[in-house]
């Protein structure tokens, strides 16, 4: 029986990543770096710090993140939008008084404005961030440590992730996964437990959910 909820955040509460891939673009097109699809998808759910020095070796992967930073205001770039239900169902699980936090390969500051975008922030108490692990997803030494910090068992934790990094990661940590379709075509995402389009209609504790 499940007992707490672990939720990823870019893919997951909020639809970034066409965000993210468009700042990788702008970024790789700025320095004339020749790049395809294969390379803008394995950066996806993970942290920078550890993506770069595979797919851009010899950069300095805290200059690149910077730079990267530096086009967050670019008006050319997809609006930040809640995935649909996933206010709804952060706020159900912490009504039901389950543990709940986030894991995510982002930066603390980004977790925290995007949580207060979508109205969460007071709730989900339980961060683990990209400066709080030494390596990131798909490592799960995340997930473990959230589980650490709620004193529940790895094994009584779902995870709810839209990436194929985060989905291995929450599967290393001996978790359930729940992943979101809204990333990845639903097909690529069967080694999660389940499979579901967004997070509306998702209830607390879990019962039967939809598949896509």
């Amino acid at each position: 029986m499940t007992t707490a909820a672990l939720f990823d955040l870019d893919g997951t509460l909020v639809n970034t990543e066409i965000r993210n891939r468009a700042l990788w673009r702008m970024f790789l097109e700025d320095h004339g770096i020749t790049y395809d699809e294969t390379l803008l998808r394995r950066v996806v759910g993970r942290r920078g710090v550890d993506v770069i020095p595979e797919v851009l070796p010899g950069l300095d992967p805290r200059a690149v993140m910077e730079e990267i930073r530096s086009y967050y205001d670019h008006p050319d770039l997809p609006d930040i939008v809640p995935v649909p239900g996933a206010a709804e169902l952060v706020s159900r699980v912490a009504e039901q008084g389950a543990p709940l936090a986030l894991v995510t390969s982002a930066q603390r500051w980004w977790a925290l404005e995007r949580l207060a975008d979508i109205g969460v922030a007071e709730v989900v108490r339980t961060i683990v961030s990209a400066e709080d692990v030494a390596v990131g997803k798909p490592d799960p030494s995340g997930y473990l440590m959230a589980a650490g910090l709620l004193e529940v068992d790895p094994a009584e934790c779902v995870v709810f992730e839209d990436s194929l990094a985060g989905i291995a990661a929450a599967r290393a940590a001996g978790m359930m996964c729940v992943a979101v379709a809204t990333t990845h075509h639903p097909d690529e995402l069967s080694h999660a437990d389940l499979v579901i389009p967004d997070l509306s209609g998702i209830d607390w504790p879990l019962t039967e959910l939809p598949a896509v």
